[in-house]
């Protein structure tokens, strides 16, 4: 079993010069390995995937140019340094015009082939970071924070911090557009290994096959069209996080290879035979009840209750109205560069849509509006009129049916209803919203305290 560390192969026909490499490299604490030729290298190469290659430009067998077409032929992110004798610099500077990294001339200094493979690899985790970070802007929520004052956002914002803190795995359900994600990039961020990749994936965007290879990897020829070898998701989430969005989507026998890689915190790849090991932490997501999908049998229990560690809910919008406003202050922003307002009206109509899609459908309303609008004033006119005909605002009393009516309940969610609008089109000013409701400011703050509105 291989500890997860930067691994590096050494291809070197000259016995000392190679056993002074590979004692200089582990002493740096790498993994290493030593070919004594050039087949012998471009035959590791097919059986597993390096950082670095370290490879002598003259050798039988095969020489260096054959290790870097092969390097890039299995393993386009290794970087490939070239150590040059006499009367091989120009071959090593047109080894570097054919994708070598750098090249090392004989005789090195220690000092110097520790700094190269120092570079190397940070230059390597840059480039992992920028292609991570780009992936992250692509993402349907470019929202900064996370963004609520009502009392289940309250309390989730308060608990994000203390599981951020722990290692146990996370399981956060909600439904589609709730913002689950940016739970987990909030659970990444606060924690001790903010520093290292968060790396996402949605299980229901990938086949089954291709589903396996995008979290475990694969080697060349372990399935029609893998003509390289490829690291998965969690080595490249090592030591970091690993989101796995929509969990319930993944297939029941993926599901035991990742139940086994969660206990064991080691996998092999597609085709591959060694057991790599990794410290990742694993936060899922899912829109659907996982527990019916455990009693309905398309959901393993046991992979379940290894996700299930600490558990947090993203509440849909319709149960946080009182985050609409600040949501809409929030997208009008970010996709506007000029000073937006909104009517009282236009805002209450957004408040009491029921918002099926969630916090995605409203962003998506008012990056729609924007689009079209040129006024600096939004009112109810240029919002969409789907959204007039699904309003929840109450038009009055419900008629008593046959089989009764719990007339507390229907009052209590009146006043609520009224309280919320009162507060939206008086910008949060309570002594505004008072006078709208008719009502002294103490009694206002009676009942919104009553109804738990902050």
């Amino acid at each position: 079993m291989r500890k997860s560390k930067a691994k590096i192969l050494v291809v070197e026909d000259e016995k000392s010069m190679r056993e002074i490499l590979t004692m200089l490299l582990e002493e740096e604490g790498y993994g290493v390995v030593a070919a004594a030729d050039g087949k012998e290298g471009v035959g590791w190469l097919q059986k597993d995937i390096f950082d670095i290659i370290i490879t002598d430009i003259k050798m039988p067998g095969a020489d260096g140019f054959e290790i870097l077409a092969k390097s890039q032929e299995l393993s386009p992110e290794t970087a490939v340094i070239m150590i040059t004798a006499f009367g091989t610099l120009e071959a090593a500077l047109e080894a570097m015009k054919l994708g070598a990294y750098d090249y090392i001339h004989k005789p090195f200094k220690i000092d110097e082939i520790r700094l190269i493979v120092r570079n190397t690899l940070d230059t390597k985790r840059l480039r992992t970071e920028v292609s991570l970070l780009r992936e992250t802007v692509k993402s349907t929520y470019e929202v900064e924070n996370i963004i609520g004052k009502s009392p289940k956002m309250q309390e989730l914002m308060r608990l994000i911090p203390k599981v951020a803190r722990t290692v146990s795995n996370v399981l956060i359900t909600g439904e589609s557009g709730t913002g689950k994600e940016l739970v987990a990039v909030a659970l990444h961020n606060l924690s001790p290994g903010s520093d290292k990749n968060f790396v996402a994936i949605n299980c229901a965007s990938f086949p089954e096959g291709l589903l396996e290879s995008e979290i475990f990897g694969h080697m060349k020829g372990a399935f029609t069209g893998a003509v390289q070898n490829k690291l998965g998701l969690f080595e490249v989430a090592d030591e970091g996080t690993l989101f796995l969005d929509e969990i319930a989507e993944m297939p029941a026998s993926l599901q035991s290879k990742l139940l086994r890689a969660i206990e064991t915190s080691t996998f092999r790849r597609v085709g591959g035979t060694a057991d790599i090991k990794v410290n990742v932490r694993i936060i899922a997501a899912t829109n659907k009840d996982l527990k019916k999908e455990c009693d309905s049998g398309r959901f393993r229990e046991d992979l379940f209750f290894r996700l299930d560690v600490i558990p947090l809910h993203m509440p849909p919008l319709r149960e946080r109205k009182e985050d609409i406003p600040l949501l809409v202050e929030h997208f009008l922003r970010k996709y506007s560069e000029k000073s937006i307002q909104i009517s009282g009206s236009a805002m209450s109509l957004l408040v009491n849509c029921p918002w099926k899609g969630n916090v995605r459908e409203l962003e998506n309303i008012i990056e729609r509006v924007l689009i079209f609008t040129d006024t600096e004033l939004i009112t109810a006119t240029d919002l969409p009129s789907e959204l007039a005909l699904t309003s929840e605002k109450p038009a009055g009393l419900p008629a008593v049916e046959q089989g009764g009516i719990d007339v507390e309940d229907v009052l209590r969610k009146l006043e609520r209803n009224y309280l919320l609008e009162a507060l939206t089109l008086a910008g949060g000013k309570k002594t505004e919203a008072a006078k709208l409701l008719n009502l002294s400011f103490r009694s206002l703050r009676h009942k919104l305290s009553k109804h738990g509105i902050k």
